[in-house]
């Protein structure tokens, strides 16, 4: 890759790190932020395309972060040309927000001995949107006020129907969570000791997400977890990132209150970062 390939990819590395920066200096973890936003209590979702799909990675915590410092309400983005599409328009002096999209393409070249190789290329590409919240004339489905799609009780028994199908080994007892990785299991504390059941599911979804990290599933290096703390900081934030994704994919409002270690690890997250 050439330098002058490397520099706008960099840029856009240099501006989301320092937006969650910021926010964090501020003590305010921004992927948890629309949890405690009231114009979005109750119907918190991952941020949605202009067709329904769910955004992924690092774009679901910039529109969070976003949406939650302009105060929009809705949780639907879309470019420009999507909005043209839809009837809709995009009132005079709104600015819009990036996200990004990464992926790789894989190319033929010639090495010296005269072979063809091929080689695998990632690439970067920023684009903007807009909130339905700026634009006007869209279809009258885009404005309609989100509402959990079911009572309460039954997204519960859909989220434990969600780690079950994990096949991962959770056990119960004592008074700590963990993932065990020499023993590939987690640990719990019992249901009845947590102050409700979406703290209880949301203390689970940051376990699993720990549970991930073998080889034989996402590859995640842990092996220097408990001796290096920066490594430590990095898989901490993996984890508190996948279980308030998890969180919002399954209608979960996740634990707000305070952890007793919260200054301890924004400070590490700012380091790694």
């Amino acid at each position: 890759m050439s330098r002058m390939e490397e520099k706008p990819r960099a840029d856009v590395y240099a501006r989301i790190t320092n937006r969650i920066v910021a926010d964090l200096e501020r003590g305010v973890r921004p992927w948890v932020r629309p949890w405690s936003t009231a114009n979005a209590a109750g119907r918190i979702t991952r941020p949605l395309r202009h067709n329904g799909m769910p955004y992924q990675g690092i774009n679901v915590v910039l529109l969070w972060s976003e949406a939650v410092a302009r105060g929009f309400a809705s949780s639907t983005w879309m470019t420009f040309k999507q909005s043209l599409e839809l009837g809709g328009h995009i009132r005079k002096g709104e600015s819009g927000t990036i996200v990004v999209y990464a992926n790789k393409v894989t190319k033929t070249e010639t090495d010296d001995n005269g072979d063809d190789v091929e080689r695998t290329v990632p690439f970067l590409r920023v684009y903007t949107v807009f909130c339905v919240d700026q634009i006007d004339d869209l279809p009258e489905q885009y404005y309609k006020a989100g509402v959990p799609s079911t009572p309460p009780a039954q997204r519960i028994a859909h989220a434990d129907a969600f780690f079950a199908n994990t096949a991962a080994t959770i056990r119960h007892g004592g008074d700590k969570a963990y993932f065990a990785p020499s023993l590939d299991l987690i640990q719990m504390p019992p249901f009845e000791s947590f102050r409700d059941a979406e703290s209880y599911t949301a203390t689970l979804a940051h376990e699993c997400v720990h549970w991930t990290a073998p080889a034989h599933r996402v590859n995640r290096d842990l092996s220097r977890y408990a001796k290096d703390r920066s490594e430590r900081a990095r898989e901490e934030l993996v984890a508190e990132l996948g279980a308030c994704f998890l969180s919002a994919d399954l209608g979960i409002v996740p634990e707000l209150d305070p952890r007793a270690d919260h200054a301890s690890y924004l400070a590490s997250w700012l380091e790694v970062l």
